[in-house]
């Protein structure tokens, strides 16, 4: 993984009226980085904004605040219908529900093939074909499956549909967003190796959204914890399930179960209760720990220093 930064959001608010003096605070002014051929992963729970933001910085929603800055440029600027295009091919999403996402009424060939059409990557019906037959074949699918309709495949192939279609425009960035959870546990690994795989052969970069924190901790190399429209704690995967800060990720991760019916008996969790908090101040996004940052006030930041300076 490089560090060279792909992709930037800075103060970034998605904010929507629900009546005449009503506003919900989808996303309410988060900050992070993306850098070329990692995968970040934010993780939350439902409702928390995580989709959301993956929603805002691909601007099927234009965002109330803050820059999202891609390849040097701000995604919410004022872009032209070529600029748009290219932004488009650039980005793309593997969306949440499998079923949801596939238009009934196209074969999966059309389906694959919308975006190089739109784009005209492909020069003719010759050259399109084979395009679409050998993007099945790298999802995992064979070649015949290009003349069947959605209805005809499981929850797991559709999801393989889907990544087929965002890699049919060559992207360099793929939100993907909770793209197991509508799946079969035993399917759920399948995709996420699959995905891992892609990102190794074709240097992809990742926003990976999930609830699961411990897929998102497979596939990951940075995690983002959301709570209420902001980001609590973000750190690298390792460090981040070693060393839980905020309380909230600390909720989470106890959440977790293991296959040890002895440990699980035993097992004590940490319920999250935000009115515990220090309320003297705004929090602030701070580093508590070398790369490891975590929403806090001034004097939690002083007890979370002293409390995991030791920590290893």
């Amino acid at each position: 993984m490089s560090k060279e930064k792909l992709l930037e959001i800075k103060n970034l608010k998605q904010h929507f009226k629900t009546g005449r003096h009503s506003v919900v605070k989808a996303v309410d002014g988060i900050s992070f980085d993306i850098y070329k051929g990692e995968t970040f992963g934010l993780v939350g729970e439902s409702g928390c904004g995580k989709s959301t933001t993956g929603r805002s910085i691909i601007r099927l929603y234009n965002a109330t605040d803050g820059e999202v800055i891609f390849n040097g440029e701000d995604v919410h600027g004022k872009k032209n219908r070529n600029e748009l295009k290219k932004f488009n091919r650039e980005m793309q999403m593997i969306f949440q529900d499998p079923y949801a996402s596939l238009n009934p009424r196209m074969k999966v060939a059309d389906i694959i093939a919308e975006g190089m059409d739109i784009h005209g990557l492909e020069s003719n019906e010759k050259a399109r074909k084979a395009k679409v037959e050998e993007l099945l074949e790298t999802v995992g699918l064979n070649k015949e499956h290009a003349n069947r309709y959605p209805h005809e495949f499981s929850g797991g192939q559709r999801q393989r549909i889907g990544i087929a279609r965002a890699l049919a425009v060559d992207p360099s960035f793929i939100i993907a967003d909770e793209p197991i959870s509508a799946l079969d546990v035993s399917i759920q690994a399948q995709v996420v190796n699959l995905l891992k795989q892609l990102q190794k052969e074709k240097g992809l970069t990742y926003l990976f959204i999930a609830h699961d924190l411990s897929m998102v901790k497979y596939i990951s190399d940075r995690i983002g914890v959301m709570y209420f429209g902001r980001i609590v704690e973000l750190a690298d995967a390792d460090e981040l399930y070693r060393n839980p800060i905020h309380p909230y990720t600390q909720s989470l991760l106890s959440a977790i179960p293991l296959p040890d019916p002895v440990y699980e008996r035993s097992r004590e969790r940490f319920t999250y209760d935000p009115n515990d908090h220090d309320t003297s101040e705004e929090p602030e996004f701070r580093e508590v720990r070398p790369d490891h940052w975590v929403l806090c006030t001034t004097k939690e930041f002083e007890y979370y220093q002293k409390e995991h300076s030791t920590v290893t």
